[in-house]
């Protein structure tokens, strides 16, 4: 992944990129291309949370920017925010959930820089979803744990995810 040389916020937030790119302390920051098994995730994701937005009066969207920091301009593969909340082009208001599923040319410690800005922003919950190694993962006070197959809650909202039926929506 390339990154580029000191670059002002407004270029970056004028300009478009294909796939997004990251804004990360003053240089843009290439996103890896998700392949099959990372688009499988990320749709299993959002239509888990698409079927129940009504119900958990929530919005899901693939790849919205979130502005982490004051410069900082993260882009979580999915990303589940209030409904009541007004709507922003660049997520500034904390969001319920992001998850983040893994490219094989993702770089785990790149990946934690990521998710303690999330943490710091106020995201509570924070997941990673490795596609190779079938694993979810938790970030939670700085730590990285591996989690089960139940069904989780969300704090701070009346969502709940149930992993189990989550895999059975990837085809």
């Amino acid at each position: 992944m390339a990154t580029t040389a000191q670059v002002p916020v407004e270029v970056y937030l004028m300009s478009d990129y294909e796939p997004d790119a990251e804004y990360v302390d003053g240089h843009i920051e290439e996103r890896p291309m998700g392949q099959y098994d990372h688009a499988s995730w990320q749709q299993a994701i959002q239509h888990w949370f698409l079927n129940h937005s009504r119900e958990w009066n929530v919005r899901v969207r693939p790849e919205l920017r979130v502005q982490t920091t004051r410069f900082n301009f993260r882009v979580p593969d999915v990303v589940v925010f209030d409904r009541d909340n007004p709507i922003e082009q660049i997520l500034t208001i904390p969001p319920i959930a992001v998850f983040e599923v893994l490219s094989p040319e993702d770089r785990m410690s790149r990946m934690m820089v990521k998710l303690k800005e999330y943490e710091q922003m106020g995201i509570r919950t924070i997941m990673v979803i490795d596609p190779a190694l079938q694993t979810i993962s938790q970030f939670l006070k700085g730590d990285l744990a591996e989690i089960g197959e139940g069904v989780q809650e969300l704090p701070g909202s009346r969502c709940t995810i149930d992993w189990a039926r989550v895999r059975e929506l990837i085809d």
